[in-house]
């Protein structure tokens, strides 16, 4: 199992709008995908979004938000389970 973290701040003006598109375009478009587990979506009173799916193997990446939407370009980590 991976989990992929991706991590965007919006720009003042396209938060709502950013918010939209990862849940109506971004998210679905992977969900479909046959290594895809789930998808959590997460926000921040300070304009970022987090976007925390989970893969039985090689994660795929959101696509490339709308430039005047975002602030700056998304961030990307991966991350797997640890045995404790």
């Amino acid at each position: 199992m991976i989990a992929r973290m991706w991590e965007v701040r919006a720009s003042r003006s396209g938060f709502d709008e950013l918010l939209s598109w990862v849940c109506d375009i971004a998210v679905p478009a992977l969900e479909v995908l046959p290594q895809h587990v789930s998808s959590d979506v997460y926000s921040s009173t300070d304009h970022r979004i987090v976007v925390i799916t989970k893969w039985r193997n090689t994660p795929e990446s959101l696509p490339t938000p709308p430039e005047k939407l975002v602030a700056r370009a998304p961030h990307v980590w991966d991350f797997t389970p640890v045995d404790r």
